[in-house]
């Protein structure tokens, strides 16, 4: 798979305006939804250790003890951790030709490109740099890293540019995954937003992307956005039909007769199913969008839901020593 690294891509005019409302509707709704603490998508207050220090009894958490310092000074020490507006948000997005479908209200690719500026907000507002892979055509094209509200949308206008990807060759997700994290080594959160699919993939087995993925979260903050279309899970009852596969090209002429309708259903159940375990497997958050739902509704709920996990966990979770 080829790589390339884009500069900044200079705003096109002619998309300026649909996408400045893109971001209007996503800032405008999560400020409605989202209250006070739930403003962002990482999960606490930074991830990268950073300077020990002289502990402040009834001002610092005790969790943040750093043991080896106080041991060695035999005054108590605490390890602050780098702020997030100094850390940097990835977002992998998958532009394979399965992500060019939809039958709701919109297809899979504009509800991907929607939580990409969605994510992308969320992270900037708690100071984030956030870059962007993009999987498409056989390549993955990255985008450096910027802040502020012009790189948003000249990230955006790049990303809505990009013209529908042929049938082959399929860009490899999984290879997509060892690249971010090979790339972008210092730790914070790392977004996938992607259909999942793969239809070279053995489906008694791990799917490709498994492991890479395991990897990724092992260090990093990981969310997986999943996107999908009512269509992929359940056939209509119209009889005799000509479907095309988007992955490879072919065409097929089928019945949906009740059995095939029956059985169609019970195979993209299994497929999701196999998608959920595997990202549970992989100890990764998993957030599901639709393309006949309020996307930006599920992503406000989704995020206020992590929160409050992360607020329980962190009042029982006992002070370790390191």
């Amino acid at each position: 798979m080829r790589t390339v690294d884009h500069p900044a891509a200079p705003i096109d005019p002619r998309r300026h305006a649909a996408l400045r409302r893109l971001e209007l509707r996503v800032v405008r709704r999560l400020d409605g939804l989202l209250h006070g603490e739930h403003l962002g998508l990482r999960l606490g207050p930074g991830s990268e250790p950073a300077e020990a220090r002289l502990y402040q009894p009834g001002e610092d958490d005790v969790r943040h003890m750093d043991w080896s310092v106080t041991a060695r000074t035999t005054v108590p020490h605490v390890r602050d951790l780098v702020a997030d507006r100094e850390l940097e948000s990835w977002t992998l997005l998958d532009l394979s030709p399965s992500m060019d479908f939809g039958t709701a209200q919109a297809q899979k690719r504009d509800v991907a490109i929607g939580a990409l500026a969605a994510v992308t907000v969320l992270t900037q507002r708690v100071g984030d740099r956030f870059g962007a892979h993009l999987l498409h055509d056989g390549r993955i094209r990255r985008w450096p890293a910027r802040s502020g509200k012009n790189a948003l949308l000249s990230l955006l206008s790049a990303v809505a540019a990009t013209p529908h990807a042929g049938a082959a060759p399929r860009p490899d997700l999984a290879e997509a995954i060892t690249d971010l994290a090979r790339t972008r080594p210092r730790r914070g959160l790392r977004v996938i937003i992607s259909d999942f699919l793969d239809p070279t993939a053995d489906p008694a087995a791990p799917a490709p992307w498994e492991r890479p993925l395991r990897r990724l979260a092992s260090r990093h903050q990981t969310l997986a956005v999943e996107v999908i279309d009512p269509r992929e899970l359940d056939l209509p009852d119209i009889g005799l039909i000509t479907m095309a596969d988007p992955e490879t090209g072919r065409t097929r002429e089928v019945h949906l007769s009740a059995r095939v309708r029956r059985r169609y259903a019970h195979a993209a159940a299994a497929q999701r199913e196999a998608v959920r375990s595997g990202l549970l497997r992989c100890g990764v958050p998993h957030l599901t969008l639709r393309t006949d739902r309020d996307w930006v509704r599920d992503i406000a709920r989704f995020v206020i839901e992590q929160r409050r996990t992360a607020h329980r966990l962190a009042r029982h979770t006992p002070a370790t020593p390191r």
